[in-house]
């Protein structure tokens, strides 16, 4: 696995109280946070302009899927943690990246951050950590 110190992690969550978690967990993991972007917009604009390794990307912005913020985070090869409470449900969305399930503890967003960051993802199944 892969060390977190100095990685640059965009949160994008529109539940302020979540977000402050997610960065105040980050930041314990010796990262560099990005953002948080509480809107679809904000977010695209900072994955356009700012230096980003990976990604912590709910599901749901402000009643629309961030499917928007996904695209453009995989036409730049980022890794992308998705965070939602649908679950299963998350699946299609996620193609490929890791799912944690809401709400989520700091080792839960270590491990998948390890994960997604990691060389040896390869052919490996990604986790879907509830």
């Amino acid at each position: 696995m892969t060390t977190l110190s100095g990685r640059r992690v965009l949160i994008v969550e529109d539940e302020s109280l979540i977000a402050m978690l997610a960065e105040d967990f980050l930041i314990e993991l010796g990262v560099t946070v990005v953002g948080p972007a509480t809107t679809i917009d904000g977010a695209i604009a900072i994955i356009e302009t700012q230096e980003i390794d990976a990604a912590v990307l709910d599901l749901n912005i402000r009643g629309e899927r961030s499917d928007r913020v996904a695209d453009a985070l995989r036409l730049r090869g980022i890794p992308i943690i998705c965070a939602t409470g649908y679950g299963e449900g998350a699946s299609d969305f996620a193609r490929g990246s890791a799912i944690i399930a809401k709400p989520y503890s700091k080792e839960k967003l270590d491990s998948s951050l390890r994960f997604a960051l990691s060389d040896e993802r390869g052919d490996q199944t990604l986790p879907h950590v509830t």
